[in-house]
Parts: structure tokens; sequence; C-alpha cells
């Protein structure tokens, strides 16, 4: 490895954003861990990198697993500078035709995965005092709509878990960055990977067009993954990382316009809202 070469941890790594910081990462002489439940899609980035690219096999819902693969990536290599918490799904309901067990299912996979990783690699990044910390959210992450209630639910819990820690690791020199892409060219609308509630007639309209926008858009989404991957290390060289890095012109769109309905309506409540402090004499 080269002096300034970083070392990264990537989940998810087989496909879509994963694939693309990984490809991004070697490229530019960093050594890349990758780790997915089929890490045969990695064969050829390993072969063709065969000393700085390694697929490990991981589940990021297996705890134990997710310990005893950052114990032994940090035993090995001394140290991650990078982690990536990317691996994730889409899922597509209704509130109401969401199931309890999809709904646990789902933050194991977006919120408690990721967190047990992190926690893993924590102490060692504290200690070096440096570090960053990347976590795949969505613009989902800060609004939701219909079919998308489960989705964004663990997204937004992945995001104010991950605003809480950065202002407490930032006296480390640890950065954390969250990213919130729009549609892009991934896997996360394809078979297997988008996971669909059993439908209620009753909400046929409203969450049927977001089923039709998740099974109809595969292969045709606007974001370019590798333009996000070398977007994401920008951001990360950058001497101010943003908290917050929003990815393709659909995110940036929907989330300004997010952000002015929400000044808007708390200025219209205003009046109400201050007037619920008792009266000072």
């Amino acid at each position: 490895m080269g002096e300034n070469a970083k070392v990264w941890l990537v989940t998810g790594a087989s496909s879509g954003f994963g694939r693309a910081i990984a490809q991004a990462a070697v490229a530019a002489g960093d050594t890349v861990i990758g780790t997915a439940r089929w890490i045969e899609a990695l064969d050829d980035l390993v072969a063709a990198y065969p000393d700085r690219a390694e697929a490990i096999s991981m589940d990021v819902t297996d705890g134990e697993r997710v310990d005893a693969v950052a114990a032994d990536v940090l035993a090995r290599y001394g140290r991650v500078d990078v982690v990536v918490n990317n691996a994730g799904r889409t899922q597509v309901g209704a509130f109401e035709e969401t199931t309890d067990q999809e709904l646990r299912d789902l933050f194991e996979l977006h919120v408690f995965g990721p967190a047990r990783l992190t926690r893993a690699l924590l102490p060692q990044m504290r200690e070096r005092g440096s570090g960053s910390i990347v976590n795949i959210s969505s613009f989902g992450g800060q609004l939701s709509f219909a079919g998308f209630s489960a989705y964004s639910a663990t997204k937004a819990a992945l995001e104010q878990l991950s605003e809480g820690l950065a202002d407490e690791v930032s006296p480390f020199g640890i950065k954390v960055l969250i990213v919130e892409p729009g549609a892009f060219r991934t896997n996360l609308f394809g078979k297997g990977a988008a996971y669909f509630s059993e439908e209620n007639p009753a909400y046929a309209e409203k969450v049927g067009a977001t089923r039709q926008l998740v099974q109809g858009s595969d292969g045709e989404q606007p974001g370019d993954p590798a333009k996000a991957a070398a977007a994401i290390r920008l951001a990360l060289d950058a001497e101010n990382t943003p908290l917050r890095l929003a990815l393709g012109g659909d995110a940036v769109d929907y989330l300004t316009r997010h952000l002015d309905s929400v000044r808007a309506e708390l200025s219209e409540w205003e009046k109400v809202s201050r007037g619920t402090d008792f009266d000072t004499e």
C-alpha cells in the first residue's frame, strides 16, 4: 500500500453503489474489503486487483458475524480508514400492508446492522484520531410518501443516528457522511432487491403508483453510480466534509420542495407553537 492509501470496508459491495465505490477506491490505489452475502459477484474485482481487493461473505443482519469480520479485518489490516454502510434493499408497501416482521427485518438491515459494524470499528478510529463513516441513506431519509413509509423510517433512523454520531466523534478527527441518492441505475429496484408487501386493494391507487414506479424504472434511472462514487470521494477529501450529500437532480428537487414545505408549515403555525409556553409576568 502507498503511503496515503486508505483501507475501505464496504458492505453490499457486490453491486450498485457498493460496487461503484469499491471500484473507485481500488482504481485510486486504495485497498478495499468488500462484503456481500454472495461474494462471487466480486470475483472479477479481486482477480483484477489481487493485492488490494478482498471479498468477505457477510450478512449485516448477523450481529456475531459483523463483530467477527470487523475484528478479523482490524487484526489483518491494522485499521479501517473508511467504512461504507451500503447494504440495503427497497421495500414498497402501504403502512397498513407492512407487517411487523417486514418492518423489523428492514430496521435490522438499514439501522441495527450498520450501527453494529460502526460501533465495532469506532474505538480504533478514535484511538488513531482519524477515519470516515459513510452511511448510504436516500432522499427518503428526510421525507416520505405513499408506499415508502417503512423504507423512509429506517433511513430517517440511520440519519439521526449519524447526525448525533457526527457531533460526538468530530473531536477525534472522524468524519460522518450521510449520502442521500435519488434514483440511480443500481439494482435497488431490480429483481430480488426490491421487496413488496402483500397488496391491500384499498391502497391500490395511492401505493399502486409507487409500485409501478419501482417495477417499471429498473435500468431507466437517471443516476450514474460511477459519478456517485466520485462525488462521495470528493466530499470525503474536502476540508469541510458535508454532513449530508444529496446525489442526483431528483434528490435535490425532492429535498428542496420538502424543506420549503417544512419551513412554510412551521411559519404558518408559529403563533400556535410559541403560544404553548407558560405565560410570563
